[in-house]
């Protein structure tokens, strides 16, 4: 959650290569987990409606190879607050 705080959003595919781990092993081990506890969400989903403005950035993506932007819920983005706090006392 630390690595993921300052990004707004990512893909399954960036954050395996940035951690040098399996695509499928960072999902099953690290996403779907936090997802679960409510760490993360599905910032942008195959199934969100593509009329808001911010889905006309993807829009040469298709459903058949959009990616899922996951992104740190705001449970998510107070736990790594404390976390910091903690380290600065």
């Amino acid at each position: 959650m630390l690595w993921a705080y300052d990004l707004e959003f990512w893909t399954l595919d960036y954050a395996s290569e940035d951690y040098g781990m399996h695509r499928e092993k960072m999902a099953d081990r690290i996403v779907y987990p936090l997802v679960k506890l409510g760490y993360l969400y599905k910032h942008f989903d195959k199934m969100t409606p593509s009329q808001t403005r911010e889905d006309h950035l993807f829009r040469e993506e298709t459903k058949y190879n959009y990616r899922v932007r996951y992104a740190l819920s705001q449970k998510g983005r107070l736990m790594v607050q404390r976390f910091y706090k903690k380290l600065e006392s």
